[in-house]
């Protein structure tokens, strides 16, 4: 464990090595945040609802929306780099767990993503956007389990994408598929309860949801009282069968190495 706890602090200072870069991280992030409220202002300009959602509902929604979805994807793009450059040998042969390595990595890259750009939104949109605070201590705490449930679960399905480039040779088009889907069927770009609600009924069958759309639900209410429990167990079963696909993935590429002629 020690072992990929020093890889992601190396991470860490490798994303913090280059001061323009940080900072450039956290300015974008702010106009990012100006671009949400603009449009988001200008869609209530002549309502106070949509679909019993308030302005500061929807804008703490999609704030909180927008900053959780940088963090739901993985180490699929090394990994992918990895068996395409030919990497992925060597590192086998290392004393370490390759998956738990890149995994290492990309925690390394999201701490230093939450200094970088999630706290100065969070601040801006505290300060100067409106955003309300969570209802209770208990929504506080449920949210934060829930996200990084979240988290592990989009970490879990770019692994998925990642250990494909085994069997074919480019997962350009299947990431930016995956990248559409999440978009989406996240709740993303807009909160789920907005959809038709055939389509609403589709998302309770997809991990999706529960990577964004359920932790900022919690977070804002949406999602409240006996409710959050039943929402949070769907997530740690889609997480479950994430975890068990990457792994079946991962145990079936390994079999399609050749090292050194072995």
């Amino acid at each position: 464990m020690q072992k990929y706890w020093k890889l992601l602090l190396s991470q860490v200072k490798l994303d913090t090595a280059y001061s323009l870069r940080f900072w450039a991280g956290s300015i974008t992030s702010v106009i990012r945040l100006v671009m949400l409220y603009a449009f988001w202002q200008a869609v209530y300009e002549n309502r106070t609802t949509i679909v019993d959602i308030s302005l500061e509902q929807m804008l703490t929604y999609s704030v909180l929306a927008v900053l959780l979805s940088s963090y739901i994807a993985g180490a699929g793009t090394q990994l992918a780099a990895g068996v395409l450059n030919g990497d992925v040998a060597i590192e086998l042969m290392r004393p370490y767990d390759y998956i738990n390595k890149l995994i290492s990595l990309d925690l390394g890259s999201k701490l230093t993503s939450i200094i970088r750009e999630t706290l100065p939104m969070l601040v801006v949109a505290l300060l100067f956007i409106g955003i309300h605070a969570p209802h209770s201590w208990e929504h506080a705490l449920l949210f934060l389990f829930s996200t990084l449930t979240g988290i592990l679960i989009g970490a879990q399905i770019d692994l998925v994408v990642g250990l494909l480039s085994f069997w074919t040779i480019n997962i350009s088009g299947l990431r930016i598929l995956r990248a559409s889907f999440l978009l989406f069927f996240s709740g993303t770009l807009v909160p789920i309860t907005l959809f038709p609600q055939w389509l609403q009924i589709v998302c309770t069958y997809m991990p999706f949801p529960s990577m964004v759309f359920v932790p900022v639900s919690i977070y804002t209410g949406q999602i409240q009282g006996a409710d959050i429990y039943p929402a949070i167990g769907l997530q740690l079963f889609w997480l479950l069968v994430c975890w068990m696909v990457s792994r079946l993935f991962w145990l079936l590429a390994k079999r399609r190495i050749t090292i050194f002629g072995g």
